[in-house]
C-alpha cells in the first residue's frame, strides 16, 4: 500500500520494537534542542525594544501554538488512513495523538494568556485567533470524551475518525485567522512570502525550540503507541515470543 517498509512498520509486531530502538536517541535529541534552545533564549538573546523580555515567553506559546495544529494534522491523517484502509496502527495513532494535542493548546492558551495581560492589557478576548485555538481544545477533548464513552474499541475508533475529519476545518481558521479577520493577535512573524520579520537573534532559539518540541512530541508519541500496542496486543503470541529468554 505505502511501500514495502512502510507497510511492515504498520504491523504493531515490526514497529513496537522498531520504536523502542528510536525512543533513546530522540529523547536525547529532545533534551539537547531544548535545552539549547532554553539557554539561548533566555540567556543570550536580547530583549526586545517593544516588549522587553516578556517577549520571550514566546520561546514556549509559539513551538506550543504550531505543535497544537501539528499534532491536529497527524492525527486526522491517522484517523483518514483508518477509515480508508482499516489500519489498527492508523487509529492507535490517532488516539495517542489527542492528549498531546490537547496538552499542547491548553499550554499555547495559558502562556498567551501570561503574554496578552502585559501587551493587550487583558488575560483574555474573544478574538478570531483566541477563540479558535479554544475551539481546538475543545475538540480534542471532545475526541477522548467520545472514545472514552464507547466501549468497543473499532467502533470508537470510527467515531472518533469521523470527528476529527470534520475537525479538520479549524486549522485553517487558526492559521488565518490574522489575516482574515482584524485580531488583537499579531500578524504571522515566521511564516511570511517575504520571510521571518524576527531578528536572527531571537529567531535562532526559537527554531531551536520549535525543532525540540516537534522531537520530543514524536518521542512522546512512539512511547505512547508501544503502550498503546501492549494495551491492544496483550493476547498476541508475537508479544509473547517477545518477553520470552
Amino acid at each position: 500500500m505505502f511501500g514495502p517498509t512502510l507497510d511492515r512498520l504498520a504491523v504493531p509486531k515490526f514497529f513496537y520494537p522498531f520504536a523502542g530502538r528510536l525512543l533513546p536517541w530522540l529523547g536525547w535529541l529532545a533534551a539537547g534542542l531544548l535545552g539549547l534552545g532554553a539557554w539561548w533564549g533566555l540567556a543570550v538573546a536580547p530583549a526586545d525594544y517593544q516588549q522587553g523580555d516578556s517577549y520571550r515567553i514566546m520561546f514556549i506559546h509559539v513551538p506550543a501554538a504550531w505543535l497544537s495544529m501539528f499534532t491536529y494534522m497527524v492525527m486526522a491523517g491517522g484517523a483518514f488512513v483508518f477509515l480508508v484502509w482499516r489500519m489498527k496502527l492508523a487509529d492507535m495513532l490517532a488516539k495517542c495523538c489527542a492528549p498531546l494535542g490537547a496538552s499542547f493548546t491548553l499550554l499555547t492558551l495559558v502562556t498567551g494568556s501570561l503574554w496578552g495581560k502585559p501587551m493587550w492589557g487583558t488575560w483574555w478576548a474573544w478574538d478570531a485567533r483566541l477563540t479558535s485555538e479554544l475551539v481546538l481544545l475543545f475538540l480534542y477533548l471532545g475526541l477522548i470524551a467520545l472514545r472514552g464513552a464507547i466501549d468497543e474499541p473499532q467502533r470508537a475508533g470510527r467515531a472518533t475518525a469521523l470527528l476529527a475529519l470534520v475537525g479538520v476545518v479549524n486549522i485553517p481558521i487558526i492559521h488565518f485567522s490574522v489575516e482574515w479577520w482584524n485580531t488583537l493577535h499579531q500578524p504571522a512573524s515566521l511564516t511570511r512570502m517575504d520571510g521571518p520579520a524576527i531578528h536572527p537573534a531571537m529567531l535562532t532559539p526559537l527554531l531551536l525550540m520549535i525543532g525540540g518540541f516537534m522531537v520530543y512530541f514524536v518521542a512522546v508519541l512512539l512511547q505512547r503507541l508501544r503502550c498503546e500496542i501492549l494495551e491492544r496486543e496483550q493476547q498476541a503470541r508475537w508479544l509473547t515470543e517477545l518477553d520470552a529468554p
